[in-house]
């Protein structure tokens, strides 16, 4: 049965109509149930497992990029894959920088061409998404095969 999320609070549709939830760990755990996701990306300096569900933490300080680059990607990839018929999560901290630059992988993933996603992703989650320089730069130059 596919359980993917339902219209809400930063739940962000891709082109493709894969359903993504955007979020901030410091802002609490996500509610009981049919909230929680089956499968969760975390971008963060430090583990925050464990969880529930399924996840993989990607090793990525706050404000900068992920300490691997391709751990990164194929974590992003696996979120995209899951999504078709899981409720799949992407955070960091705030839920803003490194989560919004994980979204803007994940549209890419989806069909919005690389010199488009942050602008994709802050018209689509949040207008403050992908914070610094570096992380636009790095979303721009990627070169994903679909």
């Amino acid at each position: 049965m596919t359980k993917t999320w339902d219209d809400g609070p930063s739940i962000v549709e891709l082109p493709d109509g894969r359903r993504i939830r955007g979020r901030g760990l410091r802002h609490g755990r996500p509610p009981d149930g049919d909230q929680q996701p089956e499968f969760g990306v975390y971008l963060l300096g430090k583990d925050p497992g464990p969880f529930e569900w399924e996840h993989r933490w990607v090793r990525w300080p706050d404000f900068r990029l992920p300490s691997s680059p391709d751990d990164a990607v194929e974590a992003l990839r696996e979120a995209h894959r899951r999504a078709a018929d899981q409720r799949v999560e992407i955070a960091c901290g705030g839920g803003v920088g490194r989560t919004g630059t994980g979204l803007a992988v994940v549209a890419i993933l989806s069909g919005v061409p690389a010199g488009e996603a942050v602008a994709w992703v802050r018209q689509a989650y949040n207008p403050r998404a992908v914070e610094t320089p570096w992380q636009r730069r790095w979303v721009r130059g990627l070169d994903l095969e679909l």
